[in-house]
């Protein structure tokens, strides 16, 4: 009769404990590690003694706190990976500073020379540089060696007066007996005045102000 009394309390206070146990959404846990430890112990603890756990039930709990586990030790170890590669990125940026970078790209003209790569066809017998501004008129024309050699551009005409202060393109024509048999873009070394990380790629900004990317460069030297 004693056991009879006491039972109603006891399922009363197991169902109100059951009910608290995590039994209602475990994938939810997925983003709460220690919730779920908490509250799938909690379950263990103060399970109703005379309705235990069933076994098939616990062991499947058991697998999915030992995924959750897994999810969690992988989180970390991808959120410790990312931050090593951006302090690597955050590193090879500041190599990049103060450097001058060779690249295919419009450049400032502030009255200073602009050192150029222009590389002919090695088959040309005539090379001429073409400078245009950047609505792509023709602003000047000049013979160069056929050489591939890095050049200066001065920036004056042909009476020696500097041309005006701009934005410029460059690029080359090779002839060969008369005939253009090549036209590319000439590039031109650039002081880097600053390295951004922008969606995972460093970003180069020249002192002229024209930004490319670092994968562009293909030559770097110590300013001259």
């Amino acid at each position: 009769m004693i056991e009879a009394t006491a039972n109603p309390t006891t399922a009363t206070t197991s169902a109100q404990q059951k009910s608290a146990a995590p039994s209602s959404d475990v994938s939810g846990l997925t983003s709460d590690f220690e919730t779920f430890l908490k509250m799938l112990t909690a379950q263990a603890r103060y399970q109703d003694p005379l309705e235990p756990i069933d076994s098939t039930e616990f062991s499947a709990q058991l697998a999915q706190f030992s995924m959750v586990e897994q999810q969690v030790l992988t989180n970390d170890n991808l959120s410790a990976l990312l931050s090593g590669r951006s302090g690597d990125k955050m590193s090879a940026m500041a190599n990049w500073v103060g450097m001058e970078a060779r690249a295919v790209t419009p450049m400032q003209f502030d009255g200073q020379p602009i050192s150029l790569a222009s590389n002919p066809d090695r088959t040309a017998d005539q090379a001429y540089l073409v400078v245009s501004d950047p609505a792509g008129n023709e602003v000047q024309r000049l013979n160069i060696p056929k050489t591939a050699e890095v050049m200066d551009w001065a920036g004056v005409d042909e009476n020696g007066s500097p041309l005006p202060h701009g934005v410029y393109n460059f690029s080359v024509e090779s002839y060969s007996n008369g005939e253009i048999i090549q036209t590319k873009p000439a590039e031109v070394y650039a002081r880097i005045a600053e390295a951004q990380l922008q969606n995972g790629d460093i970003v180069l900004i020249l002192e002229g102000g024209q930004a490319i990317s670092s994968s562009s460069v293909t030559a770097l030297r110590e300013p001259g």
